[in-house]
């Protein structure tokens, strides 16, 4: 039988049985209540099997802070398909049905995703955009350094959703200024203080909210939870700081708890201070994981709308067998106030595929770097060194809310 991609018209219920059937892992009520909150009908595609869902893709509407502004992103999530149907091409007619809506809408000139298995979705050109560390500390090896200005930081515990207005709005401050976050709007709020698919809360505690003030202004903040089962540790959910006073008070609660051994954080940014505070250099188990994976819809527009470090003027041959509208050469030229990206027939000075440029979107890592690899080709001499440099951004891209 023929398989249908189409838009999906049906109800919740539905959707929920393809994809706790795609995942192979039943999701806890609270869990389905949080992601339904999230859920963008208008937005999913499904591939049909006669009248059976066999294969499903969403997306939220993110507004992705990128180099120099923000760019509407889509959010690309759900993505699964029934083990009876797998291995024969549903995914990527999903993918592609998905990026090709992407750029006929004209507004989202970018996907983003986080994967589960990251070795699939290189094949339809996302590239790995940032990562972060995962880090465990032990209580005993918890020692920071001195930091000026932690005795004038006051700590105090608040209520999550009582505090949720201002700590949204300190995140989204501190999303403006970092590429691979985005703006949490109200859905989000919601999804990122609650039981959501990828925590794991056996044995944990109701999520707790610690402010870092000063002078009654909020510098920072802190969500976690502690879990005692065979050994007691503190799982941190974000910790978001003004400046490094705020940031390693913070940090010194989060290692310091009563009758708990370790704390653990899944996210912490690869440039984050708290490395270089600890004493012992060997007091942190750290991880590096991948973080967001960036797929360019729309070369010329995607590029266009970022800024870059410093004046370039550049042809890019851009290949890509998955989206051919992108494929060929491109024209751009910009610098830190603004670019534009053009179509042309000029011979390229470099070349890479569309996947490379995903992956160095964000501003890390380096188009030197990608080149080091075999990842990018070098046709007019100098052409990368420049190019590399002025693709870098100021701060090095971090996702901090999974979804």
């Amino acid at each position: 039988m023929t398989i249908g991609i189409e838009r999906f018209a049906g109800e919740w219920d539905e959707l929920r049985g393809l994809v706790e059937l795609a995942f192979s892992s039943p999701w806890t009520e609270a869990q389905l209540e949080t992601e339904q909150k999230v859920w963008e009908r208008e937005r999913s595609i499904v591939a049909t099997d006669g009248k059976e869902l066999v294969g499903h893709t969403g997306a939220f509407g993110h507004l992705l802070t990128v180099p120099g502004g923000q760019v509407p992103a889509a959010g690309v999530t759900m993505v699964g398909v029934v083990s009876t149907h797998r291995r024969r091409g549903i995914l990527r007619d999903l993918m592609r049905r998905q990026l090709t809506d992407l750029y006929e809408g004209g507004t989202e000139p970018l996907a983003v995703l986080t994967a589960s298995e990251p070795v699939i979705y290189g094949r339809f050109g996302y590239g790995l955009s940032s990562d972060h560390q995962q880090v465990t500390i032990k209580r005993a090896s918890r020692e920071l350094r001195k930091v000026a200005g932690v005795e004038d930081v006051r700590l105090r515990f608040a209520d999550p959703q009582e505090s949720l207005a201002r700590t949204t709005a300190f995140h989204n401050d501190e999303a403006l200024t970092r590429p691979g976050m985005f703006q949490l709007g109200e859905n989000f709020q919601y999804y990122v203080t609650h039981d959501n698919v990828t925590t794991d809360l056996r044995g944990a505690s109701p999520l707790r909210c610690l402010l870092a003030e000063r002078d009654g202004e909020l510098v920072g903040y802190a969500h976690y939870r502690t879990r005692r089962t065979d050994k007691g540790f503190v799982d941190v959910a974000r910790v978001h700081s003004r400046d490094l006073a705020a940031h390693a008070a913070l940090w010194q609660n989060l290692l310091d708890p009563d009758l708990l051994g370790e704390t653990t954080y899944e996210q912490l940014p690869s440039d984050d201070p708290l490395l270089f505070l600890l004493v012992d250099p060997r007091a942190a188990r750290a991880t590096t994981l991948d973080g967001v994976w960036g797929r360019v819809a729309d070369v010329g527009k995607a590029l266009a709308a970022r800024t870059y470090a410093e004046e370039l003027d550049v042809v890019l041959g851009i290949e890509d067998d998955f989206l051919p509208w992108n494929a060929g050469s491109w024209h751009l030229a910009g610098g830190p106030g603004g670019a534009t990206c053009e179509k042309t027939d000029r011979t390229p000075d470099l070349v890479l595929g569309v996947r490379e440029l995903g992956t160095a979107y964000l501003g890390r890592p380096s188009l030197g770097l990608l080149g080091a690899a075999g990842l990018v080709e070098e046709r007019t001499e100098g052409a990368l060194a420049v190019a590399s440099r002025a693709f870098l951004s100021a701060r090095v891209p971090w996702l901090d809310t999974g979804f």
